[in-house]
């Protein structure tokens, strides 16, 4: 047997294990914050459901005698103490808010495996040389504020706190009126260089996994993206008495706008490209399009990627008609994530006998604002059918006990290091 083998095999014997029984009790209890009919759960940021799913963790972390702090939008650190608490924190975490009808997994399984690993450690009477923290990130989901990932936004200076508290929901109620509703608007004042390594569990939230038979997916970083807007003009007219060869249809051309989108983005692998939102005007069976509105979202791993996607979509536009006017609105440059925080979760993978294999991240977190600050990897762990923002969406219980054994093996990786 090599070495590297039998520090692997030592590693496995002198490491405590965590709960996966325990985990998956949690996943099951939490979801009663915002049950959904169909065993998802719908739980938007800084409602009642969050306030009481909040009130839960924190109850939790502060039995095992952490100390829990709030900011200014929410985010709460529970931290478990150190041997040197003049070390920065490792710290891990997700999200506990969801879409609406969303599953029970996504961004929960990240918080409350950290959790885990904080009652592995106490039961085991285990002490890390660095502080260790379990955050949760307030609005990751962005379904009842804009934008997604908020607090971790905020906290690496991506979003101005004042800004942030003063955006509002579709009923006119900002952050910081929510915040107070359910009290958690914070005055804690924890900086980025509170942490020494950042690592978040999730759920794939895609079939990659779950295609190859493989237990665990080392995240290298996160695809970039590129959003935008179209508006098309054409000429109302009647769809009887309109020849064909005399219309000006936009919705024909928004058509060919939709097929370009699927083009280029199969032209550019692994690229994606999703036109989620189409407005047809008037919308009526027997009116010739006048106007339509296309919503466009373009993502790949590579600047260059993003580029050359977008070069190709202009010129679709252009060859759609005169017609056709298209704005670029938003942009999310892709992550890489840290090469040393990365090679900790592999090893981790491989100490554990699990397979593994490297992936990015077709979806945004968290770990996408907090990379920009301090040094940062995720885990994935299998999403069944890929299905995420669903009901339906599910990992099991062995998937998730897995996930919470490397990142523990994780921390400790790096609190050798």
């Amino acid at each position: 047997m090599s070495v590297e083998a039998l520090r692997a095999d030592e590693r496995r014997i002198n490491t405590p294990a965590t709960n996966g029984n325990r985990l998956w009790a949690d996943i099951v209890s939490t979801a009663r914050f915002g049950a959904a009919d169909k065993g998802g759960v719908t739980r938007l940021t800084l409602t009642e459901e969050d306030r009481q799913v909040r009130d839960w963790f924190v109850a939790e972390c502060r039995a095992l005698g952490c100390t829990v702090e709030v900011d200014g939008i929410g985010n709460i650190f529970t931290t478990y103490a150190g041997e040197d608490m003049s070390l920065p924190a490792i710290a891990v975490g997700s999200h506990l808010d969801t879409q609406p009808q969303g599953g029970r997994f996504d961004g929960i399984l990240g918080v409350l495996a950290g959790l885990e690993v904080l009652r592995t450690l106490k039961e085991s009477a285990t002490r890390l040389r660095h502080p260790l923290m379990v955050v949760n990130w307030t609005n990751e989901e962005g379904s009842r504020f804009s934008p997604a990932m908020m607090g971790s936004g905020v906290f690496a200076g991506a979003l101005a706190l004042d800004a942030a508290q003063a955006l509002a929901d579709r009923e006119g109620i900002t952050v910081g009126t929510s915040l107070d509703a359910i009290g958690y608007r914070g005055e804690a004042d924890v900086k980025p260089a509170a942490f020494a390594a950042y690592v978040e569990l999730h759920i794939e939230q895609g079939p990659l996994l779950e295609a190859s038979a493989t237990e665990i997916g080392v995240v290298s970083g996160i695809q970039g993206l590129r959003w935008f807007d179209v508006v098309i003009t054409g000429t109302e007219a009647h769809a009887g008495s309109t020849p064909m060869a005399q219309r000006d249809d936009a919705l024909v051309a928004a058509a060919e706008i939709i097929l370009a989108v699927r083009d280029i983005a199969r032209q550019n692998p692994p690229g994606v490209g999703t036109v989620g939102f189409a407005e047809v005007g008037p919308n009526s069976r027997n009116v010739v399009p006048g106007s339509v509105r296309l919503q466009i979202d373009m993502r790949h791993p590579s600047d260059a990627g993003l580029d050359q996607m977008q070069l190709a979509l202009e010129s679709a536009a252009r060859k759609a008609g005169a017609g056709v006017a298209l704005k670029h609105i938003w942009s999310k440059a892709p992550v890489v994530f840290d090469p040393a925080i990365v090679e900790a979760v592999r090893h981790s993978a491989d100490a554990l006998g699990y397979s593994a294999t490297d992936i990015v991240s077709g979806a945004g977190h968290d770990a996408a604002h907090i990379a920009t600050i301090t040094p940062t990897a995720m885990i994935f762990v299998p999403s069944k059918d890929g299905l995420s923002h669903n009901e339906a969406e599910y990992t099991a219980p062995e998937e998730c006990a897995r996930g919470a054994e490397v990142l523990f093996q994780t921390i400790l990786e790096i609190d050798r290091r």
